[in-house]
């Protein structure tokens, strides 16, 4: 097969990388890609904001299978102009992309079909919002309705960071126009989980699921990230309580979706809050996590191109995704100045030897090729990811990797998988 994977960041490499191990691949291309997915692809100077572009490109390369890494581009309809082309891919429908696209859409699916989440108020101005904030009963978490790059949620301690959330969004307009509209939502207590499913607008399998880190630093502390690491398995989190999620999270929405005429294709992940009262969705995403991704496909067994496929083509029926045995950490190495004000171009230095560790890779997130050689391209640069029979042994390895690394100035999480008890977070 002949594949074309648009996106550039950790996922998109770690996607590469599962992607390259198919004994399906005949050639892989990427567009724009990044250096650590340029060892296994041909790049092509294509953002993936060029939703033309990339059909042009697709077409162009005869691909038989595109598969879209980032969620802006599935919103805005990509997947619809290649199926328009007679172009197979990997990914959802515009419509089906409002599972992401907007969390008050999100909400409206989950109330028509059951699924357990937090209590929610929708609101467009700012009176409505601080009405909403004096209701509810104890903390809030405050919502762009829109895509916000990871960054329109506002996790609130006090009736004072709710009322200041609420004002960046409608009135300083810091998320554009993804936050006109907010959701004041209850704030959930228990350990995270992200499931994440291969759905082909009808079946639904699971992947390993997986926990990661928002916070900047250890203990869960200082502002949400996009996620500075993650692991798989989840303790306490087996297949009965897998097979509990499917039931109640990812195969009502499917149907639901289906039923309102926009069949979910792709990879449908929920994030969820373990509570007293059983798992409640935090958020939907319409495409692979990230960096769960990172954390799940070294656990995933069997050929992932043939899955992709199976989704594109609507049939999954009777496939089962492979899941290793073993523990997975990845831990993510950011820039100086993550998350508030990334300095970028600064050198990178020893991905090679961390490469050469047992059980260790390294997937690209924010990097790129200067005029010196590798230098980092964004707040989080890489995920350096590793395998191993049980959790010490992998988070082990992966910490080995993370010491040789060497970016000025660059910062990590020292606590990503250290115990079960120290992974369970709140809402974030």
């Amino acid at each position: 097969m002949r594949v074309l994977l648009v996106g550039s960041g950790g996922r998109e490499h770690a996607l590469a990388w599962a992607l390259a191990r198919s004994p399906l691949l005949g050639e892989l291309h990427a567009a724009p890609g990044n250096p650590g997915i340029g060892t296994l692809a041909r790049l092509h100077a294509v953002p993936v904001s060029d939703l033309e572009g990339l059909t042009r490109l697709a077409a162009d390369l005869a691909v038989d299978l595109v598969v879209v890494g980032p969620e802006a581009p599935l919103v805005g309809g990509l997947v619809d102009r290649l199926s328009a082309a007679g172009i197979a891919a990997f990914g959802p429908s515009a419509a089906a992309a409002q599972i992401e696209g907007s969390k008050a859409f999100a909400k409206s699916v989950m109330d028509a079909a059951g699924v357990p989440t937090a209590r929610f108020s929708i609101c467009d101005t700012v009176s409505a919002a601080h009405a909403a904030i004096a209701e509810a009963e104890g903390d809030v978490v405050v919502k762009a309705d829109g895509l916000a790059a990871g960054k329109g949620v506002v996790v609130c301690s006090s009736t004072r960071e709710a009322h200041e959330a609420v004002a960046a969004a409608l009135v300083d307009e810091r998320f554009g126009a993804a936050g006109r509209r907010v959701l004041i939502e209850e704030r959930l207590e228990g350990p995270e989980v992200s499931l994440l499913a291969l759905c082909d607008g009808e079946h639904v399998i699971p992947l390993a699921p997986a926990r990661d880190y928002k916070r900047v630093g250890d203990g869960d502390r200082g502002p949400n990230t996009g996620g500075m690491g993650c692991i798989s398995p989840v303790p306490g989190v087996d297949e009965d309580v897998v097979s509990e999620i499917l039931a109640r999270v990812h195969r009502p929405v499917v149907n639901e979706l289906a039923r309102r005429g926009a069949p979910f294709r792709g990879c449908l992940y929920a994030g969820l809050i373990m509570t007293a009262d059983g798992p409640k969705v935090i958020e939907f995403n319409a495409r692979f996590g990230d960096p769960e991704t990172q954390a799940i496909l070294p656990r995933t067994g069997g050929d992932i191109l043939a899955l992709l496929a199976r989704c594109a083509g609507g049939n999954l029926g009777g496939c089962e995704a492979e899941v290793d045995e073993g523990a997975c950490v990845s831990v993510v190495v950011a820039s100086r100045g993550y998350p508030d004000a990334p300095e970028l171009g600064d050198p990178i230095g020893g991905v090679d030897e961390a490469e050469e560790l047992e059980g260790v890779t390294v997937f690209h997130a924010g990097t790129a090729m200067g005029a010196s050689g590798l230098e980092t391209s964004g707040g989080r640069v890489l995920n350096v990811t590793a395998v191993g029979p049980d959790f010490d042994t992998a988070r082990r390895r992966a910490y080995a990797g993370v010491d040789r690394i060497r970016i000025a100035g660059s910062h990590h999480r020292s606590d990503i998988g250290r115990t079960a008890r120290e992974t369970e977070h709140v809402h974030a």
